[in-house]
């Protein structure tokens, strides 16, 4: 289908783009999104307590409908009655942590008995890993959803989704092998220009910029990474004539010099939000440029070896989605790795206030002797010329580096690069590779850290 799709000329993509747009736009909104969306803004002036509540009576529903009307939940209750277990369900310290991959088994098992998924919205998504995974939501849910992130990463910003706005997203809306605009489609039916997240190379990025001020851009949304190099060439041209309401970041970690980077080249602040496809988590980040996870959409764990850790200290996140209680998924381990926050938010949001996203939990180097470390974007900072890089962790004292210099090499800039990291690591082995362009993954992400230990590797780290 994909290749048909490309062989179309441009007009007809483009309206193969809108006509999917309605049908999305038909299944996200409806007559009940403003009334939700209000709801929403609401519960932002909730105190602690009464977001406690709230949830309490949340999970007790989902844990029941998960334990009677799940199969996959039901058997597992079944068996651990069988073998003599008497836990209930009804506290969610009993139930066991849910991995990717036993989901992606057996997705069906997770879908509610009472529900026909020829009715719901089914989504196949494989995120970074390339693995698919298949998932259900009633249009309820789907709206639900929608009306949050409508709320939350719109409205707290000023803007709505009647404004147009643009994406660079990991869909391949043009192929991968040309050079001449457009590298996006206009989906009209929600006011989008959907951008290539694969074309974004130093020559073409200023068609980019040109049809940022064409089509009359409010906002930018995607992923990070996509976001600093149009501004950097915005920087890099003097170009002026490009200025956004907000420029929203998505889908990989916001770091300190992009963030610069994009306000000072789109004169507007940029705000990162967090969101995944199974709904068992999402955030937004507010005017006082703290992360707030919604706690409408999951019960939040952090935990280390599957044991709890304590606010400010780094753990996988777990969570047990509260919005679709048709394909429930409880303790779902996110493969995501993050620092809770015990402060409240000068904004006076009683909403759990993330400390540092980190990335995925295969984006963190883990050493011998148990550490687990995140963001190593300090190492490239203080003025290397570095444009981006990537360290890739080959053993536990083996590290490749590739990066892409703005100056030609030398063996002083090397050499600071090689002490930088064993400042952050200790006495390691550090190959530098320099390189036109970081490889992205099949969906367009830039991966700043990449893991390349076996899961056996790292449980025996420190153990």
């Amino acid at each position: 289908m994909l290749r048909v799709y490309h062989r179309l000329p441009v007009a007809a993509r483009w309206a193969a783009a809108s006509t999917m747009g309605l049908y999305l736009q038909h299944w996200r909104y409806g007559p009940q999104t403003d009334r939700l969306v209000t709801e929403a803004l609401a519960r932002d002036r909730w105190t602690a307590e009464r977001w406690k509540t709230y949830q309490e009576e949340r999970l007790a529903f989902v844990l029941h409908r998960a334990a009677t009307r799940v199969p996959y939940y039901r058997d597992m209750w079944a068996r651990r009655r069988q073998h003599g277990d008497r836990s209930s369900w009804t506290h969610l310290e009993n139930w066991p942590i849910l991995e990717k991959e036993t989901l992606r088994q057996t997705p069906r098992a997770f879908l509610a008995d009472d529900v026909n998924p020829r009715r719901m919205f089914a989504e196949h998504t494989s995120g970074t890993t390339g693995k698919p995974l298949q998932l259900w939501r009633s249009r309820d849910t789907v709206q639900e959803w929608y009306a949050l992130n409508e709320a939350r990463s719109r409205r707290w910003y000023g803007i709505s989704r009647k404004d147009r706005w643009a994406i660079i997203g990991g869909r391949l809306v043009t192929p991968v092998a040309r050079r001449e605009p457009p590298f996006w489609i206009w989906n009209s039916a929600a006011r989008q220009l959907y951008m290539s997240a694969y074309h974004l190379a130093p020559a073409l990025l200023p068609a980019y910029l040109d049809a940022l001020r064409e089509y009359r851009i409010t906002y930018l949304f995607g992923y990070s990474s996509g976001l600093h190099a149009l501004a950097e060439a915005a920087l890099r041209l003097k170009r002026t004539d490009v200025r956004l309401a907000v420029a929203i970041s998505n889908a990989e970690p916001l770091l300190t010099h992009q963030r610069q980077a994009i306000e000072a080249a789109f004169r507007c602040p940029v705000r990162e939000t967090y969101g995944l496809a199974e709904i068992v988590a999402g955030g937004s980040e507010c005017e006082r440029g703290n992360l707030h996870l919604w706690p409408e959409v999951g019960v939040i764990e952090t935990v280390n070896r599957d044991e709890s850790v304590r606010p400010g200290a780094l753990g996988d996140l777990i969570s047990t989605g509260l919005l679709n209680a048709d394909m429930p998924l409880i303790r779902y381990r996110t493969g995501d790795a993050v620092r809770l926050s015990t402060v409240v938010c000068p904004c006076r949001r009683q909403m759990p206030v993330v400390q540092a996203l980190e990335g995925r939990t295969d984006d963190l180097v883990v050493m011998e002797d148990g550490r687990r470390v995140g963001r190593l974007d300090p190492v490239f900072k203080q003025g290397l010329g570095i444009a981006e890089a990537q360290v890739i962790q080959e053993t536990f004292t083996r590290f490749r580096v590739l990066y892409v210099s703005a100056s030609a090499s030398s063996p002083s800039l090397e050499e600071q690069l090689r002490q930088r990291l064993r400042d952050h690591l200790g006495a390691v082995e550090v190959v530098l590779e320099r390189v036109d362009e970081v490889p992205r993954t099949a969906q367009g992400k830039f991966r700043a850290v990449m893991c390349h230990l076996s899961p056996q590797q790292r449980q025996m780290a420190a153990s």
